[in-house]
């Protein structure tokens, strides 16, 4: 696996690949973060972006069956691996121990 860390869109690609589960291709994401953040972002970096996490093997793909409405295309489905998943958590539990640190958000969240 190469770097310990991820950059924020890179977290919020792996993270939306974990929630669309056997459904997660490039459409599917761009569509997801709209749908959950409101937040446009462009397919080409999508696609880019899953190829690098491929390649750190926080995701792994397979083409799905060939569709008419895709003109015989197949899709690219990435689902998140094992060492994706333990990623994204401890990133998660960072960033949660920073934020505790605010004084301004500990007083409110206790």
């Amino acid at each position: 696996m190469g770097k310990s860390y991820l950059s924020e869109f890179e977290e919020l690609i792996l993270t939306v690949v974990g929630i669309l589960g056997e459904e997660a291709y490039g459409n599917s994401i761009v569509e997801e973060i709209w749908t959950q953040l409101s937040r446009k972002v462009n397919l080409n970096s999508v696609h880019i972006t899953l190829y690098r996490l491929e390649d750190k093997e926080l995701v792994k793909s397979h083409y799905g069956g060939a569709t008419s409405a895709r003109g015989g295309r197949r899709k690219r489905l990435f689902t998140i691996t094992n060492s994706g998943l333990k990623l994204i958590k401890r990133q998660q539990e960072q960033r949660q121990k920073l934020w505790s640190l605010i004084p301004k958000l500990k007083m409110i969240l206790t």
